[in-house]
């Protein structure tokens, strides 16, 4: 089967480090997608205003190397436990595809107005963030993803919740490791040099610690590109400080 991107996914953060390790996370993420020339029209998402999230299939193109083994290290279990590969959301599967739910940005969000004003004002659909650019390209906004910039997408689907959503399933090994986000400070000096959008999403990704889970270093500086600047932070304990970008 030869599958081609219909969109690519346009994203504040850069690299992979950093980006949040399931999607809907860090729910103020706000992130673009670009459909394709050939998918840019507003009959290829006629009825998507009467939804609030959507599924992305997607592909793990930022993975240069091949799956090796049919084991791998979630992080959420330190990064010293192995499991099945097809028990976790490892990136490094047989197949390198990816599958993120994300929530539609409607088109009176504020969010529009502050990261993508090219967006306010022009949906070709109603009640969602929709419009098409010059050259052609149709933008679709929407919230909480955990992809890459530049991440090739494959296919999109409605979420459906009558079919989709399991409160009462179990979640394996999730179930039974609970997540402390981190307690994240930003200096004003540096706060005030983004947008209260960028402020909010920033916040969120670096609560999730997108260090390695073996690294416990308070004096170690890491750095991850975000929205155009280099973002550099300590973690000592439960609190992560920004030094400077």
């Amino acid at each position: 089967m030869n599958i081609k991107p219909i969109a690519y996914f346009r994203s504040p953060l850069t690299s992979k480090f950093g980006i949040p390790r399931q999607s809907g996370v860090v729910e103020d993420l706000i992130g673009e997608i670009v459909f394709e020339p050939e998918y840019s029209s507003p009959d290829a998402i006629r009825g998507l205003e009467g939804f609030d999230y959507i599924w992305l299939i997607w592909g793990f193109s930022a993975n240069k190397h091949e799956q090796r083994g049919l084991t791998v290290r979630p992080p959420r279990l330190g990064g010293n436990e192995r499991l099945g590969v097809f028990a976790t959301r490892s990136p490094f599967r047989p197949n390198p595809i990816g599958l993120s739910c994300v929530k539609l940005v409607s088109q009176n969000d504020s969010a529009i107005n502050e990261s993508a004003p090219s967006l306010r004002g022009k949906s070709d659909v109603d009640n969602i963030g929709v419009c098409a650019r010059a050259g052609g390209e149709a933008v679709l906004l929407v919230y909480g993803a955990d992809l890459m910039d530049g991440t090739p997408i494959y296919d999109i689907k409605p979420y459906i919740p009558y079919a989709d959503a399991h409160p009462d399933a179990r979640g394996g090994f999730t179930d039974n490791n609970d997540w402390q986000p981190l307690e994240v400070i930003i200096p004003e000096e540096i706060a005030k040099t983004f947008t209260a959008t960028e402020l909010s999403s920033l916040k969120g990704v670096l609560s999730q610690d997108p260090r390695p889970q073996y690294h416990d270093d308070p004096e170690r500086i890491y750095g991850m590109p975000f929205a155009g600047r280099d973002v550099k932070f300590k973690v000592n304990g439960n609190i992560l400080m920004v030094i400077k970008f």
